[in-house]
């Protein structure tokens, strides 16, 4: 353990962490709120030369995005982060950014889309990039984030690969709070990230390559096409990579986080921080006879399917909990496990819900009156809403 260190530190600071670790070669970033203090922290380590990055301060969102492709593409390890109102400016790219097959990491710490004006978290601004082309990783706590930066660097530069990732947390939630994270040490972080070794980098003289170009119908279908290909090797490479940084930290985190999941009767499906309030009211249930279980989805991009059909097969009822709104269709995260489970023998009754929007706050009480609906076979065909202020004669909690 002597090459670990271990402190008292938020998401963000975390991430930033990690991003002094691994010395990208450029950041170009524009803060916003809630995650200013990753760019802002790492200036800190450029301005103090604890890095050697080149730190580009731009004057808007779109044009960090825009500076970290082009670097990218020349060969760059390339780094940014930003929020909501930031990531929704820099929505032009990000299909760019993919298409190119440019390994940017990208913290976003996740924060409602206004209007009305609102800084808190919901994951209205990375699930409207959910078909951008990008990997989406979603973490539960600061730990997570720092080992998911590590992660991510080599997923995203690996050359079955060669896709961006973002790296999501909850804002203000996960981004702000303090908790104990260990650290590895720089050199280990170093040995694990390697250097990146570019493939097709723009500033190869002796190998010219285009960038950017006009493409008609005979091969844009092919170059989006072979996009795919990308992503759907992402999670036997991400198994790989997973196993060999558990040997340096003893933590492995799989595509679906199944708590108590296996001989459980009824789950709650889930993504990032409000897991932890689940997992603690499945123990809770469990002590009453109720045979609760969680899955916290890690990945919402590849959608992890195949782990999801195995692990809810044959269970008694599911509930899918969003922290997002689709106007006038089905939350995100319930359509994709709706979509999945479709593929099973046996039906499992589905029950959609959404909850935190704008930072409302998820209460344990919530997360048991889900449960207890789901035991008294208690269905809506619509979607049910946790924690409104006033409720309406139906379909609301």
């Amino acid at each position: 353990m002597s090459n670990k260190r271990r402190e008292m530190t938020s998401g963000n600071l975390a991430f930033a962490e990690a991003m002094r670790q691994i010395n990208p070669d450029v950041v170009a970033a524009y803060p916003i709120t809630p995650s200013t203090d990753i760019p802002v922290r790492f200036a800190e380590f450029v301005a103090n030369g604890q890095v050697d990055s080149e730190y580009v301060a731009v004057e808007s969102e779109h044009s960090a995005i825009t500076a970290c492709v082009g670097a990218s593409v020349a060969g760059a390890r390339v780094m940014t982060a930003s929020s909501a109102n930031g990531v929704a400016l820099m929505h032009e790219i990000f299909p760019i950014a993919s298409a190119f097959r440019a390994p940017i990491v990208f913290g976003l710490v996740n924060r409602c889309l206004g209007a009305p004006v609102n800084i808190h978290c919901d994951h209205s601004d990375s699930m409207a990039e959910r078909d951008s082309g990008w990997i989406q990783i979603y973490c539960e706590d600061a730990q997570e984030v720092y080992d998911s930066v590590l992660l991510a660097v080599r997923l995203a530069e690996h050359k079955k690969v060669l896709t961006p990732v973002f790296v999501c947390q909850d804002g203000f939630i996960t981004s702000h709070c303090f908790e104990p994270v260990e650290f590895l040490a720089d050199d280990a972080v170093k040995k694990f990230v390697g250097v990146r070794d570019p493939q097709y980098p723009l500033l190869d003289v002796d190998n010219p390559v285009s960038y950017g170009s006009f493409t008609m119908s005979e091969y844009y279908f092919e170059i989006k096409r072979n996009q795919i290909e990308g992503i759907n090797n992402v999670p036997k490479v991400y198994r790989e990579l997973s196993a060999e940084l558990a040997k340096e930290t003893g933590r492995e985190y799989p595509m679906v986080d199944a708590y108590r999941a296996d001989d459980a009767d009824y789950l709650i499906i889930i993504m990032s921080s409000a897991s932890g309030v689940v997992k603690d009211v499945v123990d809770e249930m469990r002590e009453d006879g109720v045979k609760a279980g969680c899955l916290r989805v890690r990945f919402f991009r590849p959608f992890p399917k195949d782990d999801l059909m195995r692990l809810v097969n044959g269970k008694k009822g599911v509930a899918v909990l969003d922290r997002c709104l689709s106007i006038g269709g089905s939350a995100p995260l319930a359509a994709e496990v709706k979509a999945a489970l479709y593929g099973l023998e046996r039906r499992v009754p589905v029950q959609e819900y959404v909850f935190g929007l704008g930072g409302r706050d998820f209460y344990p009480k919530d997360a048991i009156d889900v449960f207890c609906k789901l035991a008294d076979d208690n269905y809506s065909p619509s979607v049910r809403y946790i924690g409104l202020r006033e409720k309406e004669e139906e379909n609301v909690y």
